[in-house]
């Protein structure tokens, strides 16, 4: 078959249960109940990129779906965070951008979604003073203002937030110290397992392409032993088997890609040719990426606004 359905309510699927978690146990598909989540001790890492859109119903029915799941998965105990790609307020990341367009839906105070958001700045974010308003808006959440990059755990994991605006339009001096910093981050990490998401890909299949900007971050990521990597930018859902920075599957040391720039912004298509190592392209879908992050691997599916749950996928970690 081609995908699963969930019932409407999604929530549903994701019903609260206060169960005591195992240690080391397989994680279940990234949409099973949360009664199931909190039995595996995995934690819930859920989020997606490109979102707050003045005019359009999707990023409110992505934030409602992120809400559903987080507040079920937070009364059955599972550690909970959410997080985005980049791209939070669109056009141009301005206050009032912020305050009209991503407020009513993933900003909303009523919704789980600000208490635990963990967010990282995109290139619309950025046209705003370098990103000014979005660091006023986010706060401390958000990272050191102007810089916008900084890490933390999630349950067994190492999760690492990062500024890829600044690779592409910050100075040398800014590129070589998140650089610097993000090698000394992974060598002082505790955890084996590691997730860094950031907005720009450095491998795409759609609008804007491939990046090369990103490769050297790439490679420290993939020395750094990094097991997942999520982005933004393009406007649809991409996953792509373990890639080393030269572009070449490596089922051994690469690292998966999962790009999920479908928060709420206008929805945009696939090239023709696939960018080498695309395992798996959804297009014309608003939804969200649910990561379940285990002690020793991690399960991914893509969730959209109608229900429907894509691509259920996963790997150990390195």
């Amino acid at each position: 078959m081609r995908r699963a359905t969930c019932p409407p309510l999604v929530c549903a699927l994701f019903f609260a249960a206060a169960c005591k978690p195992a240690e080391n146990v397989t994680p279940p598909e990234a949409h099973a109940p949360a009664s199931l989540v909190a039995l595996s001790g995995a934690a819930l890492f859920i989020g997606a990129g490109d979102i707050g859109v003045c005019g359009s119903r999707g990023d409110e029915r992505t934030a409602h779906l992120v809400d559903s799941v987080l507040k079920a998965d937070s009364a059955a105990g599972v550690p909970t965070a959410a997080f985005t790609t980049g791209d939070n307020a669109y056009p141009s990341g301005l206050d009032r951008h912020f305050v009209r367009c991503f407020s009513p839906s993933w900003g909303d105070p009523k919704k789980r979604i600000m208490k635990v958001l963990r967010p990282t700045i995109g290139n619309h974010d950025y046209q705003s003073a370098r990103g000014a308003a979005y660091y006023r808006y986010f706060g401390d959440r958000a990272g050191p203002a102007f810089k916008g990059y900084y890490s933390y755990d999630l349950g067994d994991w190492h999760i690492v937030a990062l500024n890829s605006e600044m690779i592409v339009k910050g100075s040398a001096n800014e590129i070589r110290e998140q650089q610097e910093w993000l090698a000394e981050d992974l060598r002082n990490r505790s955890k084996r397992c590691t997730l860094a998401y950031f907005h720009h890909p450095l491998f795409s299949s759609g609008a804007h392409g491939s990046n090369r900007l990103m490769r050297t971050l790439w490679e420290i990521l993939s020395k750094g032993g990094v097991d997942l990597v999520l982005n933004g930018h393009e406007h649809h859902y991409e996953r792509f088997l373990p890639m080393n920075a030269a572009g070449v599957v490596d089922s051994v040391n690469g690292m998966e890609e999962i790009i999920v720039g479908t928060g709420g912004g206008g929805l945009t298509g696939i090239r023709s040719r696939l960018a080498p190592g695309s395992a798996r392209q959804i297009q014309g879908r608003w939804g969200i990426l649910i990561a379940l992050l285990g002690s020793e691997e991690y399960r991914t599916s893509f969730l959209d606004v109608d229900g429907n749950v894509w691509d259920p996928s996963g790997r150990k970690c390195h």
